[in-house]
């Protein structure tokens, strides 16, 4: 009897503990085979992602973002009259519902960040050389686009830096200024928020040559890594939260000399922070791998301590779940979607081989929220 009641109190406690919650990962997608956003389970236990499914179908969605009710999704993609921002309604499910878009006016958006109030988001167009704000209305819907065009070209890489090419968007952590590097003029072109709208404040010049791609804050905000496309590097600027300025410090290659020479090309694409600030990570494309590095919280130097292969080809994207244990790897060229664990005393990556999926030209992934 006694061996009974402890069993059935045994499975008894097992039914009442919470199950694992799965956590939804969005995929931004372009090129062959591509339909739309796709969405597959994460679970932040074990690493494993279920098989993925297209969660709204719509051309060439690129970059995503949420808006900061945790209710709507926003893609760089190509609307009904030509290349703009779509929204979406995140339904029970965790499919997509679009509900508004807009145009861009200045071609395809690269990148795209919805600011903390929820106002406005911001895009960068590489192409069309220019930051353009759209704004957003209570319930979620987007306004008419603000273009505002860059100038001039650094031209130390002459095919690549003739013109501005900005290529990420972003926001300070006090949401009061935007970033857009920019990989044509080698600077960060910063602007001030003014309720919803931004005003030009200022650059940040980084290495010539260096191509400035993604960047990304420190967790104290004492920092910012800004990464170099071209010249596979990471840039560290101190920044100053109050007047909105940032001055370049150190310079660390993501590569070798040795193993780039290795490779017929090679180019730098994604850049991430962990929350404990004591790590970051850069993507590279050709040698189709992630470089680790540790972080000074005094002096915001880095030091390589890990180049790891992704298990596929052209890691245009990288990102970190919510619970700061894992990197996912979207392999652009070999349609895949890769884990990796993150070892929390050094950074470092392990390959989790439960972890790999099959996904069509992926170029951007989103976590969901928690």
């Amino acid at each position: 009897m006694t061996t009974k009641f402890t069993f059935c109190t045994f499975l008894s406690i097992l039914c009442m503990m919470p199950a694992t919650l799965a956590i939804d990962v969005y995929f931004g997608t372009g090129g062959r085979g591509s339909k739309g956003i796709y969405r597959a389970e994460f679970d932040p236990e074990t690493g494993k992602l279920k098989p993925a499914v297209l969660a709204a179908e719509i051309k060439g969605p690129g970059f995503l973002s949420w808006h900061p009710d945790g209710k709507k999704i926003y893609a760089v993609a190509q609307v009904e009259n030509g290349p703009g921002v779509a929204g979406f309604h995140v339904k029970e499910d965790g499919s997509l519902q679009q509900f508004t878009s807009s145009l861009i006016r200045d071609g395809g958006g690269t990148h795209i960040a919805v600011h903390p109030s929820g106002k406005f988001l911001l895009t960068a167009q590489y192409g069309g050389g220019s930051t353009a704000l759209l704004p957003i209305d209570p319930d979620g819907n987007l306004g008419e686009s603000v273009v505002m065009e860059h100038k001039g070209g650094s031209k130390v890489v002459g095919n690549r830096q003739d013109s501005p090419h900005p290529h990420w968007c972003g926001f300070s952590p006090d949401g009061q200024f935007a970033f857009t590097p920019d990989l044509g003029t080698d600077k960060i072109h910063i602007y001030k928020v003014e309720n919803a709208a931004i005003a030009r404040h200022g650059m940040a010049a980084s290495v010539p040559g260096g191509g400035p791609r993604h960047m990304r804050f420190s967790a104290d905000g004492k920092f910012i890594y800004l990464l170099n496309e071209l010249s596979l590097s990471v840039t560290t600027f101190a920044y100053n939260a109050e007047k909105g300025r940032a001055k370049r410090l150190t310079t660390t290659p993501a590569l070798s000399e040795e193993t780039k020479a290795r490779e017929t090309f090679n180019s730098a694409a994604e850049i991430l922070i962990h929350p404990n600030g004591k790590f970051v990570w850069s993507s590279n494309r050709g040698n189709d791998s992630i470089t680790c590095y540790r972080a000074n919280p005094d002096t915001g130097a880095l030091s390589v301590t890990e180049v790891e292969p992704i298990r596929g080809a052209w890691p245009r994207n990288i990102n970190i779940d919510p619970s700061a244990r894992w990197i996912l790897a979207a392999g652009a060229h070999s349609d895949t979607v890769s884990v990796f664990k993150i070892d929390q005393e050094t950074g470092e990556l392990a390959y989790q081989t439960r972890g790999l999926i099959k996904v069509p030209s992926p170029i951007c992934i989103l976590f969901g929220k928690k």
